[in-house]
C-alpha cells in the first residue's frame, strides 16, 4: 500500500504490469536480503521444531518485519526443506455402543461470544514402543485454550475426571457453561455427570459416527499428534508426560500462533480479553433450537420466532432443560380438536 492506493492500482496508474513491478522488485531486493530472510525461517522452523506450515510461518515473519508473499514463502520452505512433518491416518477410538443416558448437541446451536461459555473434550491415544497410552484434553471452544489435561495407560473414567477437574480449578466457571463430548461411554458415565451437575454445567453429546460436531477438539489433537507425537521418539511414558506438558503448557497455550484466532496465540487473546470488558459485560451465548416450527405448528402456520436457517437433523423433543423449551402454543393441544369431533358425531 502506498497511502490509499494498492500495488494492482499504482500498477494500472503507470502502465507497468504487475508480474512487472515484483520482477524489479525481486531484482533489487539483493543477496544479502534474500538470505536474511532464509536465516529467519530457519530460525522459526528450529524454534517450533518444523510444526509450522506455510501460513503460519508467513504470519510469523510478518510479526518479526519481513512481509512476503505467501507462494514464495511456500517456495522457499521446499527448496530448504523446512515443510511441516505430514499427517497419518485417523483410528476411530470412541465406544458409543452403551445403554448410557446421550444427551443433546447444544454446542452446535451456540453462538459463542467470551470465555468459559463452551469446554469441549475428547480422549486420544498414543503409541508408544511397547504400549499403548491415553490422552485426555479440555479445551475452551472461544480462546482455544488447553484447560484441562491427563495422561494415562488406561482409558476409563478416572481420566476425564482427572483432566475435568484441573480444567475446574483453573477457570472455576460460573453456572451455566456447556460441555460438550462425544458419545463415548466414559463420558456418558454417572460420575462424570454428577462431577458436571454439581458445578451447574449442561452435557452435550455429538452425533453418533459424527467426528465434525466435535471439529474444535478433534483439530486440536491433529495439532499435537503432527506437530509433537510423530516428530519425535518417546523412551518410555514418563518421557512422552515430560513432552506432551512442554507442548501444551509452554509452546501451545502460549507461543503456537492459531489460525482461527487470527494468527494469536490462545494466551495472547485471552489477555486481549482481559484488558477489554470484563467477562460480566459479555453478553450471554446465544442458543437456537431446530424444528420448532415443525413441531409447533398450528392450521399450517408458523410461531414468528421460527427461523428458517435452521437445521432439521434434530429435534428437541424430551429436552427440559428450564428456560429454554418455548411455551407450548393452545393449539399444540389435541384437545380442542378431539372436543370438536365428539360434537360433530353426536
Amino acid at each position: 500500500m502506498q497511502g490509499s492506493l494498492s500495488i494492482e492500482q499504482m500498477c494500472r496508474l503507470g502502465g507497468v504490469s504487475r508480474a512487472g513491478f515484483y520482477r524489479g522488485l525481486e531484482a533489487g531486493y539483493g543477496v544479502q536480503q534474500d538470505m536474511e530472510l532464509r536465516s529467519e525461517m530457519q530460525r522459526i522452523a528450529l524454534e517450533h521444531r518444523r510444526r509450522y506450515g506455510y501460513r503460519r510461518m508467513g504470519a510469523e515473519l510478518e510479526r518479526r518485519g519481513f512481509y512476503v508473499n505467501h507462494k514464495r514463502v511456500l517456495r522457499l520452505m521446499r527448496e530448504d526443506n523446512l515443510l511441516a512433518v505430514g499427517r497419518r491416518k485417523f483410528v476411530r477410538t470412541t465406544q458409543s455402543k452403551h445403554s448410557l443416558p446421550i444427551y443433546l448437541n447444544l454446542a452446535r446451536r451456540m453462538k459463542l461470544t467470551g470465555l468459559n461459555q463452551l469446554w469441549v473434550a475428547d480422549i486420544t491415544y498414543i503409541r508408544l514402543q511397547t504400549e499403548f497410552v491415553f490422552l485426555a484434553v479440555v479445551l475452551d471452544a472461544y480462546s482455544r485454550k488447553v484447560i484441562g489435561w491427563a495422561l494415562a495407560r488406561s482409558m476409563t473414567t478416572t481420566l476425564i475426571v482427572t483432566a475435568l477437574r484441573q480444567a475446574l480449578t483453573e477457570r472455576q466457571p460460573p453456572p451455566g457453561l456447556v460441555h460438550h463430548s462425544d458419545q463415548g461411554i466414559q463420558y456418558a458415565s454417572p460420575e462424570y455427570g454428577k462431577i458436571l451437575e454439581q458445578h451447574g454445567i449442561l452435557l452435550s453429546m455429538s452425533r453418533a459416527g459424527n467426528p465434525y460436531d466435535n471439529a474444535t477438539c478433534e483439530s486440536w489433537i491433529k495439532t499435537l499428534k503432527v506437530e509433537e507425537i510423530y516428530a519425535h521418539p518417546y523412551q518410555d511414558f514418563q518421557h512422552l508426560r515430560r513432552h506432551v506438558a512442554e507442548f501444551i503448557e509452554q509452546y501451545y497455550n502460549r507461543c503456537r500462533l492459531h489460525s482461527a484466532l487470527g494468527y494469536r496465540s490462545p494466551e495472547e487473546l485471552e489477555r486481549q480479553l482481559a484488558d477489554g470488558p470484563t467477562s460480566s459485560a459479555w453478553p450471554a451465548a446465544a442458543v437456537s433450537f431446530s424444528g420448532h416450527g415443525e413441531i409447533y405448528q398450528c392450521n399450517g402456520e408458523q410461531p414468528a420466532s421460527h427461523s428458517p436457517t435452521h437445521c432439521l437433523d434434530e429435534s428437541p423433543t424430551g429436552y427440559s432443560w428450564a428456560g429454554c423449551s418455548p411455551a407450548e402454543p393452545a393449539c399444540a393441544s389435541p384437545a380442542e380438536p378431539i372436543l370438536k369431533r365428539k360434537i360433530l358425531f353426536e
